[in-house]
């Protein structure tokens, strides 16, 4: 922080905000509000996370930033320590929080699609070299084997995923094809891990951050990410609420009400992405064909990387996340049956 300018943290206060990094958030003895970042895992992976960020961050200095990108504004970074600095948003709430709170309304997922819209319309003459290598999700080697570093490590949950995922020879064949699409697409500048909570609204302006796996990818990654979110919100509202007398035994829900609620519950938060793809249209005016329907397959993907996520640490998987997991499985097989039910109006 002293070598960036930044001055000394102020006391010993601080926040340490949660995350698979180390971060910081503190005030300097300059009066400063810093978020430091400090990237962790392996030397050569948290390089490549390092370096993103850095493309990223670059393309203002050449000049590519357009009006009304608004993320934090970056303060430096030191290489050696992989840590970059930025400034701290105090206060600011996190899309999930905000979608919890039933606050991340249609007005502000119109605006996440504006912003989504304009890093895809980065202007590639005046971008660094940006990394082009298609990110690693999802994996299709781990539908053959399980790495030993990744089997020794996984949770009960995780490797239930995983039995369950493996002998499902439609479901790998239908994430080949994806990802040979995605091969093939157009590409743009994105982000490449967006969900909710990579949006902050801070004093009525929406932020986008975390450019970790920022590069050059099928636009499609991001769309489907975003519908993804609000599909496994959908999923996560079928065991909730009061049951309908005498239609089941209290606390168990038959199948025709589970399907009704999620049917339902989907409608209802289809919205959003509508409004997203309504914004992300102000600011990108172009789409390929295939775009909406590469976006829905992502958006199943995304329903099963979220079974994975919440499963890590625990002995075993819920009965929501084999419901999400099952309703991706659905998008990621059917993908073009699935866009307009999704809202992914391209």
């Amino acid at each position: 922080m002293e070598r960036l300018g930044l001055g000394a943290p102020k006391g010993r206060d601080g926040v340490s905000p949660p995350g698979r990094n180390e971060n910081y958030a503190v005030t300097t003895d300059s009066g400063r509000h810093v978020f430091l970042k400090q990237l962790h895992g392996s030397r050569r992976d948290a390089a490549r996370r390092f370096h993103r960020m850095c493309d990223f961050e670059q393309i203002a200095v050449a000049g590519g930033w357009p009006d009304g990108l608004s993320t934090p504004v970056c303060l430096g970074w030191d290489e050696e320590e992989s840590t970059i600095a930025f400034e701290w948003l105090e206060g600011a709430r996190p899309g999930h929080e905000l979608a919890a709170a039933e606050e991340f309304d249609n007005e502000l997922a119109r605006r996440a699609g504006q912003l989504v819209g304009m890093v895809h319309s980065l202007a590639p003459a005046q971008q660094p070299a940006l990394d082009t290598a298609l990110p690693r999700l999802p994996p299709l080697e781990f539908f053959d084997c399980l790495p030993l570093d990744y089997f020794a490590g996984a949770s009960g949950g995780c490797l239930e995923g995983w039995r369950m995922l493996q002998p499902d020879t439609a479901l790998a064949a239908a994430l080949r094809a994806l990802r040979d699409e995605e091969a093939q697409a157009e590409r743009t500048a994105a982000h490449c891990d967006l969900r909710l909570d990579q949006f902050f609204q801070h004093e009525g302006t929406l932020y986008l951050c975390d450019w970790e796996e920022f590069r050059m990818a099928d636009p499609a990654r991001d769309l489907g990410s975003f519908a993804g979110e609000w599909l496994f919100r959908a999923v996560l509202e079928i065991p909730s609420g009061e049951l309908d007398p005498g239609v089941a035994e209290p606390g168990h829900l038959s199948h025709p009400e589970v399907v009704e609620r999620g049917v339902r519950e989907l409608d209802r938060l289809r919205t959003r992405t509508v409004a997203f793809c309504n914004g992300y249209r102000e600011t990108r005016t172009t789409a390929d064909p295939g775009l909406a329907a590469r976006a829905a397959g992502f958006a199943g993907w995304h329903l099963i990387d979220r079974m994975f996520a919440g499963s890590e640490g625990r002995p075993g998987l819920t009965a929501v996340e084999r419901a999400a997991a099952g309703i991706g499985r659905s998008a990621v097989l059917a993908p073009g049956k699935f866009a307009s039910a999704l809202g992914l109006e391209l």
